[in-house]
């Protein structure tokens, strides 16, 4: 069996973030059907309609056909002011335009939501949920990824401080790959 490829977008820009970590121990717990890759978002300017009239921006162009070319897509985000960080919500809107080419169409996801607070980003799952329905991603309904009190998840390597935490998310992982097989198109 091929295993399958999956975009992994990390919303937090911030050098130590504890997102892109927990996005690092879910590509090191990936078992053999998924190869998890993290696909950068912070050279993305600002998505201007006018921008995409003739030649886009370089980057804008190279992001969308290397996100065309996964399986799918997996979120890792923290929360800001109760929504997702502008930086991956500009991705999602650079990867969706021009109009009729999103690059997200039909790609199976999931979310991943991360935060030192006891909700662990509750409202910035969510609210992306509302984006990626509309951009045609069938996302992993159960089961639900809240990453809270993180701080206490992540060893001083960087790695997981708790054998429950790789539990979970290994398993999150499994039901994963069981959503991108069965919602996948050909």
């Amino acid at each position: 069996m091929t295993a399958f490829s999956v975009a992994v977008f990390v919303g937090s820009l911030r050098k130590g973030s504890f997102n892109r970590k927990i996005a690092q121990a879910l590509i090191g717990l990936a078992s053999d059907d998924l190869k998890l890759e993290i696909v950068e978002i912070r050279d993305l300017s600002l998505y201007n309609p006018d921008l995409d009239e003739g030649t886009p921006p370089a980057a804008w162009s190279a992001f969308r056909d290397r996100v065309r070319g996964f399986d799918a897509v997996l979120f890792v985000t923290p929360e800001y002011n109760r929504s997702v960080p502008a930086a991956l919500k500009n991705a999602l809107d650079v990867g969706s335009r021009p109009y009729g080419k999103s690059v997200w169409s039909g790609k199976p996801g999931a979310v991943v939501s991360v935060s030192p607070g006891a909700l662990g980003a509750f409202g910035a799952n969510h609210h992306l949920r509302q984006s990626l329905v509309f951009l045609d991603v069938p996302t992993l309904q159960q089961p639900e990824a809240y990453i809270g009190e993180v701080g206490s998840l992540i060893a001083e390597d960087g790695g997981l401080a708790k054998p429950e935490t790789a539990k979970f998310l290994s398993a999150f992982l499994a039901r994963f790959a069981e959503w991108i097989a069965h919602n996948r198109r050909q």
